[in-house]
């Protein structure tokens, strides 16, 4: 982890306003991270095992997603429960620096609302326990369960009531000595960098407890995926120094639709995007979210960034 390289060279790539200096020296090798339910559900200490052993330094942990018996619902986070899965997860040398506690703010069902904002600020108020930095989470739709595109997601009542939901998150947060951590979706309702920036402006205005996730596929549809590098750029320069992490995700286009691929196998451009992750953000994690193909997916970025 205290590798140093150094190589003077600049290269300039053909996506818009992108250059980058490997000149820069870096003092210590991005993490990556991978969802444990991708590898399955089970013990903490069976999906530590499991994410050590594929090559990953931390996982983001969704407890009811991947911790067998657990739903992670406020109440049932003791200190056995806690300290059991970060045992299982820590002494196989695999780190927890981000919950998964997504629900929909804008679900027509309010209960479940009301339920998810409940589990979402207790799993910041005991995120420090796991050794976490960081609790995160989606936008949501009007669509419900389905998570997708409904036109009534761009529009200032969707704003506004995905900020009513978000408004307490930073100071539960602050408490805690913890990050709450959104990410942007076009299917949801902060459907663009510029409205996931202004939220983060509005309820946290100097982002002291609010931090970023960027998914670059997320933002992506078929109407707009050839601006992939002008969003990536955008999301750098809107959330410069508070982003905790990229969920790293590859595609191709398939009969009109875009299908994810595995990582450096599609049309991402993820050689050119590490290069300036590493050089722009480089204490974010890099985090699997349904990668195909793993192991080669994994070989593939490590040839980036080591």
């Amino acid at each position: 982890m205290g590798a140093f390289f150094y190589v003077q060279i600049f290269i300039f790539f053909s996506f818009p306003k992108i250059a980058i200096c490997t000149g820069c020296i870096y003092n210590k090798l991005m993490k990556i991270l991978i969802r444990p339910h991708d590898i399955g559900k089970g013990s903490a200490e069976f999906l530590g095992q499991k994410a050590h052993e594929w090559g990953f330094d931390g996982v983001q942990l969704a407890i009811a997603k991947a911790i067998e018996g657990q739903n992670g619902n406020p109440g049932t986070l003791t200190d056995s429960v806690v300290s059991e899965i970060r045992r299982g997860f820590n002494s196989n040398g695999v780190e927890i620096p981000l919950l998964g506690a997504y629900f929909n703010p804008v679900h027509s069902n309010k209960e479940k609302v009301k339920l998810g904002a409940e589990k979402y600020a207790d799993h910041l108020r005991h995120a420090a326990e796991f050794g976490a930095k960081f609790v995160a989470s989606e936008t949501g739709s009007y669509n419900d369960d389905k998570w997708t595109y409904n036109p009534k997601n761009q529009t200032e009542e969707a704003f506004a009531e995905v900020k009513s939901i978000f408004a307490p998150m930073p100071e539960i947060a602050k408490k805690s000595g913890v990050c709450m951590a959104l990410e942007g979706a076009w299917g949801h309702c902060m459907y663009c960098p510029e409205q996931l920036k202004r939220l983060a402006d509005e309820i946290d205005p100097d982002q002291e407890n609010f931090r970023f996730i960027v998914d670059i596929y997320n933002y992506l549809y078929i109407g707009n995926h050839e601006k992939r590098a002008e969003i990536f750029e955008k999301c750098l320069k809107l959330f410069k120094g508070k982003i905790c992490g990229f969920h790293l995700k590859d595609y191709v286009v398939k009969d009109g639709e875009l299908e994810i691929a595995p990582l450096g196998q599609g049309i991402m451009g993820w050689k050119e995007f590490l290069p300036v992750i590493m050089k722009e953000e480089p204490n974010a994690y890099l985090i699997f979210e349904g990668v195909k193909n793993v192991p080669d997916s994994l070989e593939f970025v490590r040839s980036i960034v080591g």
